[in-house]
């Protein structure tokens, strides 16, 4: 297995390194999910410390300031942008709501219907710490971050009249980032769970995920890049759990087993439901080829953070006064729990447009262009 996903990779960087910015291909992007497509929107919410708005976050970001991406700079979900066209990700969906509550009073911003303008080319409503589940976390629910993007497209409607918002949304990206927060929460409750209680679990996932999916379809969505649940078990806050520092292989396993249903609903979803169209992006693959063969993406270090403290530097999280490594290019991880700006290039790019074992059945570009 090593020498074949060191082959893909070395076959990735050729497919790879004359892929670059264009003109934008789709009408917009709108994004879903956790911290792992979270580009703010934490940083409006007043009751939670899941938050990547402080240094040393943002240290590789344009302008060296933290943005609340939880990175040294930029994450997967910008990386995609750009290979579809755009700068980056659309902005935080937060922060229309704080320009309108705010009433900033400039001639484009006398209004919500006037402010949604700025969200013309998407928008952002990922949250560090949700799931599938609304009972995942507390932070902004996948349920919620559905309930914003209505709420958005009632507001675009107000200014393009609902048939040509229903022509913008059929040919705009809805990605989505999700599931990795719901396998930590049930492995952290239930450390050995009989088969039963795992299928439960597992069904519950991909039941709310079929539910989440049929809602934004309903609501006007066609082409669907899902990003699978990673290797989590393999992050270095699961590492520096294990005496022996190696990978926590159940949670692994759970996080296969949530990713053989996705891949299952997609592909019947996409028989029932006219016009749908849907790239799933395996993070748990590209992951486990990383760590098997650093080397072919230029990375060294696949167990530490590169920002944190303690045993591989994993025993806490990412602040101000942690122990930050100076080349975060050869990092796998920036933190207890999340890539490097360095990881997350090679996924976007990896994910655009790369071989089948890594996305299937088509490739996000083969989406944008359908």
């Amino acid at each position: 297995m090593a020498v074949q996903r060191g082959a893909l990779l070395r076959v990735l960087l050729v497919a790879v390194a004359a892929i670059g910015a264009a003109a934008a291909k789709v009408p917009a992007m709108f994004v879903f999910g956790d911290s792992t497509a979270d580009v703010g929107n934490n940083d409006y919410l007043p009751w939670t410390i899941a938050r990547a708005n402080f240094p040393h976050n943002g240290v590789d970001f344009p302008g060296g300031k933290p943005t609340g991406r939880f990175s040294n700079g930029l994450i997967g979900v910008d990386f995609l942008a750009f290979d579809m066209g755009f700068s980056r990700s659309p902005p935080p969906y937060l922060s229309f709501m704080a320009i309108a509550a705010n009433n900033i009073s400039s001639e484009m911003m006398k209004n919500k219907t006037m402010a949604a303008s700025a969200y013309m080319t998407g928008a952002n409503f990922a949250s560090g710490g949700s799931g599938v589940l609304d009972s995942t976390g507390t932070t902004i629910s996948m349920t919620k971050q559905i309930e914003y993007f209505s709420d958005l497209k009632d507001q675009i409607s107000t200014r393009l009249g609902a048939g040509r918002v229903s022509a913008l949304l059929s040919k705009s990206i809805f990605l989505i980032s999700a599931g990795g927060n719901d396998a930590f929460d049930f492995f952290t409750q239930n450390r050995s769970p009989d088969s039963t209680t795992l299928q439960q679990f597992s069904d519950a996932v991909i039941s709310t995920y079929d539910s989440h999916v049929k809602t934004l379809y309903n609501s006007g969505a066609r082409k669907f890049a899902v990003i699978n649940v990673p290797l989590i078990g393999c992050c270095p806050y699961c590492r520096r759990q294990n005496p022996t520092g190696e990978c926590i292989e159940p949670l692994n396993k759970l996080a296969k087993s949530l990713n053989d249903g996705i891949k299952d609903l997609f592909s019947n979803l996409s028989t029932e439901m006219q016009g749908m169209k849907y790239s799933i992006a395996s993070s748990y693959e590209l992951v486990s080829s990383l760590i098997e063969n650093p080397q072919a993406a230029g990375l060294e270090e696949v167990k530490s953070a590169c920002c944190g403290g303690g045993r591989l530097n994993a025993e806490e999280g990412c602040t101000p006064n942690s122990s930050c490594c100076s080349d975060r290019s050869k990092y796998l991880f920036w933190d207890l729990l999340h890539p490097t700006q360095a990881t997350s290039k090679f996924a976007g790019l990896a994910f655009y447009d790369g071989p089948a074992q890594l996305v299937s059945p088509i490739t996000f570009k083969q989406l944008v262009e359908a």
